[in-house]
């Protein structure tokens, strides 16, 4: 199978979300020829910006035609450019991250937001469709955004994080909205206690058992890792 314009949508998950961003860089360096066209969920703008990625997409979509970057929050509910599912514009569409909310809408068949939508017309179109689930089965190992570990913060009067956050993002804690995951607060905070906290979670058995519905959908196919979509790029 020959890829040559893909779109990739990213929904509001911050597990796999810097190696699936690592995963379509490493695809645009192999072959520059490829088209990336990125659609972003209204969640996903809030948390690329969280971990730091939000100015980077433009390294692997320039803006051109085909590789435009699509914000759900300027799309509207109709999400016109879905549509392009239907005109044969794309050889493939690569969703990952997946939430357990999206996975759950696709499981089912609903398309309400901009990757749901994406998801259905490129189904109707004959485009075949990718996803990375977050929450699979068993336990995941996730890294969270920068964050102040209450119990090692020392409340210093004069705050050289706080001073210094160029967007006015720490009071007490973090507000992870305003952050933009620059990492500059930890570089400052003498005590170390400013981290990105790893956590296990544990999958729920109703998502796992979406993604195994997801498995028997016509016109889908369910990837482990981000990894594994670069096995679909460059096969020997």
């Amino acid at each position: 199978m020959k890829l040559q314009n893909v779109a990739w949508g990213i929904t509001g998950a911050g597990h796999f979300l810097n190696e699936s961003y690592e995963v379509f860089k490493e695809i645009k360096l192999k072959n520059r020829k490829i088209r990336i066209n990125t659609f972003v969920s209204s969640a996903s703008e809030e948390v690329l910006r969280m971990y730091g990625l939000e100015n980077k997409l433009v390294k692997l979509s320039g803006g051109d035609y085909l590789e435009e970057i699509f914000l759900e929050s300027e799309q509207g509910k109709s999400s016109p450019k879905a549509g392009r599912f239907l005109l044969g514009k794309y050889d493939a569409l690569f969703v990952t991250p997946v939430t357990s909310n999206t996975a759950s809408k696709i499981a089912y068949g609903i398309a309400d937001s901009l990757i749901t939508n994406a998801v259905a017309q490129a189904v109707k179109g004959g485009v075949p469709v990718y996803i990375v689930p977050v929450d699979i089965a068993g336990v995941v190992r996730s890294e969270m955004p920068y964050m102040i570990d209450r119990d090692i913060c020392m409340k210093c009067e004069v705050c050289p994080p706080r001073e210094k956050c160029p967007h006015d993002a720490i009071i007490d804690q973090i507000e992870l909205l305003k952050c933009t995951g620059c990492g500059i607060c930890k570089e400052l905070c003498p005590y170390d206690a400013i981290k990105g906290g790893e956590v296990e979670l544990r999958v729920r058995d109703v998502d796992e058992r979406n993604v195994q519905m997801i498995r028997g959908l016509e016109g889908i196919t369910v990837l482990e890792k981000p990894e594994h979509i670069l096995d679909l790029f460059f096969q020997d």
